[in-house]
């Protein structure tokens, strides 16, 4: 199954990255590969988590797809944990995590394991997706930058 990982650095609070990494409203306007985002259902959980039931849109060139999955937002320990519902995978499951290592900075870890169902489509969309996920953490740190202001 591919997974990939990265961790990065960022000037920026462990709560301010969860709260941006949280508000997935937003993605269609900055991640890259995300067309859409409608949020379907929000719920309160356990131990002051909050969970998402949401649909996200990809597109590439001609390729379109669209998957639900459950987002868990744990603020109390600055993780969130996205399971994968219904689409065009397999299986799929991606982490966050928040670790503060000062006041105004973070190191910010996201990992992801995914299968799509197709092998056809695994094939067209793998190497797109790697190249997106190694795009997503910088897309995120650019984001707090412009939300929150550069720290130095």
């Amino acid at each position: 199954m591919p997974s990939f990982t990265t961790k990065r650095s960022v000037r920026h609070s462990a709560s301010d990255m969860f709260d941006l990494v949280a508000d997935v409203d937003q993605y269609p306007q900055f991640v890259p590969l995300c067309s859409a985002l409608k949020v379907r259902k929000r719920t309160a959980g356990e131990g002051g988590t909050e969970v998402l039931i949401a649909d996200m849109t990809v597109a590439y060139k001609f390729v379109r797809e669209t998957f639900t999955s459950r987002v868990t937002l744990d603020r109390p320990d600055l993780k969130i944990l996205v399971t994968y519902l219904d689409g065009p995978f397999s299986k799929m499951e991606n982490r966050w995590t928040f670790k503060p290592t000062g006041e105004k900075s973070c190191e910010v870890e996201f990992a992801i394991d995914y299968e799509f169902k197709s092998r056809t489509l695994g094939m067209l969309m793998g190497a797109m997706f790697e190249t997106a996920f190694r795009r997503f953490s910088a897309a995120f740190e650019a984001r707090a930058d412009k939300v929150y202001g550069r720290t130095a």
